[in-house]
């Protein structure tokens, strides 16, 4: 839950349609339940984010720094500047900023964040936060998105009842959490395992998990939640709901963090018409996996239809069994008759 602008200077913005208006800009404070504090910056500079708004975690493909060519940048002066950085003097002697306090550098990491994911025309009102702001636009390097906080991979999956499906690898920065499936999944009896068929109850990172299906059971979904407490890498990205008031994370307190994978499990398929016997379980597909192309043969879009193309030969060969079984009437029919025009 976000509690607002903690630390912060002015800053002066020009806007498109030739307006200008003083807004404050810095560093905003956020609340994680669970526990923890997040230290964030506002993406984008038309949005004032609300106090008591909840956010979510998200990767930058989900957010205004999805498609943005600066995204790289922005991160590059959230890891170079306050409060990553908490040597001001050593931040203001680089930037030649001359003396700056904690809201001035806040302001300026503001100011160019900015400038990088909108192409803002925002100045900062201090000269020192100015001049930092110049400095970070100026010198911003490109590093890569920052991993989740804590993540399953897949998240989602099926497959067959009588199996393990998985498996799903655990992406954390905690040194543990914990794992716990869903109250529906352990009244099924379906567990959460390791390879070996070992019942997880915790797991580290890179550690692999499956849903062990007991034969027999019903279609159905299930769900694993793992939990633990880490910091929130800097970079990531927190969205509202409402696109302009996402925040970039700055700093990380150990904050709880969760995540969630599920499985799904078709115990079988309804066989097609004029087939028998058991058909065999089948994952989730498409509906454009089914449907024939421009390139399908003619023997597929029979086999799709039901029939095949083998029809015509074996449309032949019962046209010929019924005139031969016909001519073998005939003759049984005839040879009474030769008999009894020879007794007479």
């Amino acid at each position: 839950m976000l509690d607002g602008l903690k630390t912060y200077g002015q800053a002066v913005l020009h806007a498109t349609d030739g307006s200008v208006r003083q807004i404050p800009a810095g560093l905003y404070e956020m609340r994680v339940d669970g526990g923890g504090m997040l230290q964030t910056y506002g993406v984008g500079v038309a949005g004032n984010a609300q106090p008591q708004a909840r956010f979510t975690e998200s990767g930058w493909a989900g957010t205004p720094l999805g498609g943005n060519g600066e995204a790289g940048r922005i991160r590059w002066v959230l890891e170079h500047s306050y409060p990553q950085l908490n040597d001001l003097a050593g931040l203001a002697k680089a930037a030649g900023a001359g003396a700056l306090t904690a809201e001035s550098a806040a302001a300026g990491t503001q100011v160019a964040i900015w400038r990088l994911a909108d192409g803002a025309q925002v100045e900062a009102t201090d000269p020192a936060a100015e001049k930092l702001a110049d400095y970070l636009q100026r010198s911003a390097g490109k590093l890569p998105e920052p991993p989740a906080s804590l993540g399953l991979d897949p998240g989602d999956m099926s497959g067959p009842v009588g199996t393990r499906l998985g498996p799903v690898t655990v992406r954390t920065g905690a040194q543990s959490v914990t794992v716990t499936p869903d109250s529906a999944a352990v009244a099924m009896g379906v567990r959460v395992v390791d390879a070996e068929g070992l019942p997880l109850t915790t797991a580290r990172n890179g550690s692999q998990l499956y849903f062990e299906v007991p034969a027999g059971t019903p279609d159905g979904v299930a769900s694993v939640t793992v939990q633990g407490a880490t910091k929130v890498p800097v970079g990531r990205v927190f969205t509202s709901g409402v696109p302009a008031q996402a925040q970039i994370v700055a700093g990380s307190s150990a904050s709880a963090t969760t995540a969630t994978a599920s499985a799904v499990w078709p115990q079988r398929v309804v066989a097609e018409a004029g087939t028998t016997g058991e058909a065999a379980a089948v994952t989730q597909a498409s509906p454009a996996a089914s449907a024939p192309t421009a390139s399908t043969t003619d023997e597929e879009r029979l086999a799709t239809s039901g029939s095949s193309a083998a029809t015509p030969v074996i449309a032949s060969l019962a046209v010929g069994l019924v005139v031969l079984g016909g001519l073998v009437v005939l003759v049984l029919r005839k040879r009474p008759l030769d008999e009894e025009e020879d007794t007479a």
